[in-house]
């Protein structure tokens, strides 16, 4: 008796010790808004606050993931575990800081954010696709789409699984130093690239509730739809200045793109650290609340740009108590804090506590960043491994990218007379001169954004440049000589062909492109005037916008606009010497002058260089000869 005593109570305790081993939240077979409620209920507010918190790898590590249940990491601009690191040394960062969050009461897993804006830049030896402004000038949705999708693959093999794009900023003005993240002033073509978001998140089911993010499996990841909103409308083109239009024009022209990315199941969107008509868009309840998510019914999560809350005040960080309140009140679920986590952790409990900030809001906040990674299959598939590691700047990706520069590069001018075409170029000239520093530098064709977040001067991720690429195009007899900074006497003696002459702008990102004269630095005019005066030449344009080009073009032949081209500068060559043809439009107004800015297609004052939507075409001839 005694003994089935004993068994009759072992298996009442296995029955209760599986019936607490079994929880709803984890159960995947269980709807993902019965999973959301679960889990909430068994969470703390220190949870709750913890999952709204994001922070810099470089302040991270398995103990504070674990001490302040940390809702996500985040790689900001260059930011990486060790310098060329691999795709094993990422993703052993990715799991070291998801083993402390797993760890937790709960096991809520963290999510990993990383800027991948034109392929996964900050990667050593990812494959780097044309900036916005180039894809715009492709008019080519289906191309983006696929370019987001070998995106999410090159993401995918660092182990990481959110980017912060894509940037669907109308760029009205080109002083504006991020408008090479914008694809066109026009913004029915940002609009069609909003495609990006499917590339990167795969399609949404066609069955699907409209605002509801989705994330179709592990080879996507969850994009961002930035900077919300009225970023590029700055007056000056000033990097978070003041946009000065009217609601109905905000709508039209800058909140376009974000009806068709909520449609497509973008997951998170970013709010600009701009002001719409003197109001800090962090702050901004009116457009985050009460028309992103009552509105447009948008159900994923809204997250703040980098230290965005701190910039509500003046000085930044001048009354962080405030910013907190101001931040939160508008609708932010996800802070970037990014470094000092703990103010911030602290100061959100306090003012819920003093009910500055109701539990109502918090509780909508993490409800929203639950149901993205419920929706991702973050809790099913929390640690990254090595299979997709063979994606990272693997030749299929290589060869979307060459086709994206070819459909990219806008021909400005070809040949000083219509009836006399310097282009396509012979592949069997005798001698080809190749000038400028632009022209055999991989960090200069790439721009900001790449390896590190200003960008860099070198060769600092592997690529072709327009020199190698050109060398590998022309015929075998065919001589090509590179300088960089030839003078006249040089280009004179020596008996050239023709020469090709790569000049731009220098790298940049954010406010530190915002220029007022968009004049091209030198020595670029140096160059053009040394070269173009002697020999026939092709000017081609290393830049993230129009630039001042009209003093210099009647002495010019050939005119490219490559834009930010990235690593694959064969897609150049391919164009220039005519195996494939120019089919690149204007995704930007050309001005004359910088004094006639801000000036957009349909402006009563049009009076373009080149208008919006101009580019020349030339067929594709294999045998060209001089």
């Amino acid at each position: 008796m005694a003994r089935l005593s004993l068994v009759i109570l072992v298996f009442f305790w296995w029955t209760a010790t599986a019936q607490e081993e079994y929880v709803k939240y984890k159960d995947i077979n269980q709807p993902i808004g019965v999973r959301i409620k679960d889990l909430m209920n068994k969470m703390t507010l220190k949870e709750k606050i913890g999952q709204m918190t994001q922070i810099e790898r470089s302040v991270a590590s398995p103990h504070v993931m674990k001490k302040f249940f940390i809702g996500s990491v985040l790689s900001g601009g260059g930011s990486v575990p060790a310098k060329r690191a691999s795709p094993k040394t990422w993703v052993d960062m990715v799991n070291k800081f998801q083993k402390g969050s797993l760890s937790t009461r709960l096991g809520i897993p963290m999510i990993y954010a990383i800027d991948a804006v034109h392929g996964h830049n900050t990667a050593y030896k990812a494959t780097i696709f044309p900036h916005n402004i180039g894809l715009g000038a492709t008019r080519d949705p289906a191309l983006v789409k696929k370019i987001g999708a070998a995106t999410a693959l090159e993401i995918r093999s660092t182990g990481i699984s959110y980017t912060f794009a894509p940037c669907i900023a109308v760029c009205r003005d080109p002083r504006w130093g991020r408008c090479y993240e914008s694809y066109s002033e026009d913004p029915k073509i940002v609009q069609a690239m909003t495609e990006f978001v499917p590339g990167l998140q795969g399609d949404i089911p066609s069955n699907s509730r409209k605002g509801v993010p989705y994330v179709s499996g592990k080879d996507k990841v969850v994009a961002c739809a930035k900077h919300y909103v009225g970023d590029g409308g700055t007056t000056k083109g000033i990097n978070g200045n003041n946009t000065i239009i009217s609601r109905h024009k905000l709508l039209s022209i800058h909140m376009a793109a974000y009806y068709n990315a909520i449609i497509k199941g973008v997951a998170t969107v970013m709010v600009s650290y701009s002001r719409w008509n003197g109001v800090k868009m962090h702050a901004n309840r009116d457009l985050i609340t009460e028309f992103l998510k009552n509105t447009l019914h948008f159900r994923g999560f809204v997250i703040t740009d980098y230290a965005g809350i701190d910039q509500i005040t003046t000085p930044s960080h001048a009354n962080y108590t405030y910013s907190i309140v101001a931040g939160i009140n508008a609708g932010i679920d996800m802070v970037m804090v990014p470094m000092k986590y703990k103010e911030f952790i602290h100061g959100l409990s306090v003012l819920v506590k003093k009910k500055s900030i109701p539990m109502t809001r918090i509780n909508d906040a993490v409800k929203r960043i639950l149901r993205v990674k419920f929706v991702m299959g973050l809790f099913e598939n929390p640690l990254a491994d090595l299979s997709m590691a063979k994606y990272l700047g693997c030749k299929e990706h290589r060869e979307l990218a060459r086709e994206a520069v070819r459909k990219s590069l806008v021909l400005l001018k070809n040949g000083k007379y219509a009836h006399q075409p310097l282009l396509p170029l012979p592949k069997n000239a005798s001698k080809i001169l190749v000038a400028g520093k632009h022209a055999d530098n991989i960090g200069y064709q790439c721009g900001g954004w790449t390896i590190s977040w200003q960008g860099m001067d070198g060769n600092i991720t592997s690529g072709t440049t327009v020199r190698k690429a050109i060398e590998e195009t022309v015929d075998k007899n065919t001589k090509v000589v590179y300088e960089e900074n030839p003078d006249t006497n040089f280009v004179k003696s020596k008996k050239f062909s023709f020469a090709v002459v790569v000049v731009g702008e220098f790298p940049y990102a954010e406010t530190m492109g915002d220029s007022l004269n968009l004049t091209i630095p030198n020595p670029g005019p140096s160059i053009i005037k040394n070269v173009c005066s002697s020999i026939k030449c092709i000017v081609i344009l290393i830049t993230g916008r129009p630039v001042v080009i009209q003093p210099y073009l009647a002495t010019i032949d050939a005119l490219v606009a490559a834009w930010l081209p990235g690593t694959e500068g064969r897609g150049i060559a391919d164009v220039l010497f005519g195996d494939y043809g120019f089919t690149g439009k204007l995704p930007h107004t050309w001005f004359k002058t910088a004094d006639q800015l801000p000036m957009n297609v349909g402006d009563p004052h049009y009076d373009p260089l080149f208008p919006f939507g101009f580019g020349l075409s030339t067929n594709s001839t294999i045998n060209n000869s001089v």
